[in-house]
């Protein structure tokens, strides 16, 4: 499969590794910003800015951008313009049961071990070394930061974050476009569009909703 990234800096980078890992070929980047353009990155050439997608529909893509709200506004551009094909891609070294449902557009990274019964969907990124427990439903545009461990029936909603070490204690939920801060310890449900951080965790200021 030839594979466009969405973005050139960043987890753009570890996306590239990713998708060669996963035995395909990178022709690209595409991003929005100026001083980016006609360079290489990682010896591949960007190619133009997001908009130009349209030129080189033979090939998939994946957005590989870390907020997920940044995410979303560039899936949405996007497909504005057409209907571009997006690619999930699981590494090689990720360890799962066959009762796993993944959304399109999905990454999830080297290290990952993902038991049953979990949904994940459209655009996630689930980052390197995280665990997922039983029956956890992910939403939509969120992303897993490395080294995160979710204990079993955890839900988070569209567009939730959380950030590197953090742990979630099995049966809770973290609403939509909420975020968990590094190296948290979560034991009760955070409320949508709110942060959490700390051992245990707990708020800290309100979010804008999506």
């Amino acid at each position: 499969m030839n594979i466009i990234i969405i973005g050139a800096s960043g987890f753009a980078l570890e996306a590239m590794w990713l998708a060669e890992e996963c035995g395909h070929n990178v022709i690209g980047f595409l991003d929005d910003a100026s001083d980016k353009q006609n360079t290489m990155v990682l010896e591949k050439p960007v190619l133009g800015t997001i908009e130009h997608w349209n030129k080189f529909k033979e090939c998939h893509f994946i957005v590989a951008i870390g907020s997920p709200r940044s995410r979303k506004f560039v899936v949405e551009k996007m497909k504005k313009l057409g209907c571009p094909m997006f690619a999930s891609l699981i590494h090689p070294s990720v360890v799962k049961s066959n009762h796993i449902i993944i959304g399109e557009g999905t990454l999830i990274c080297a290290g990952c071990i993902l038991t049953v019964n979990i949904v994940i969907g459209e655009h996630c990124i689930i980052n390197i070394n995280s665990t997922i427990g039983h029956e956890v439903k992910i939403g939509d545009f969120s992303t897993i930061a490395p080294i995160v461990a979710i204990s079993g029936n955890v839900t988070l909603e569209d567009f939730t974050e959380v950030g590197t070490g953090a742990s979630i204690r099995q049966g809770v939920s973290i609403g939509r476009g909420a975020m968990l801060g590094m190296g948290s310890v979560l034991t009760k449900n955070i409320p949508r569009f709110k942060i959490y951080a700390g051992i245990p965790a707990k708020p800290l200021k309100d979010m804008e909703e999506i």
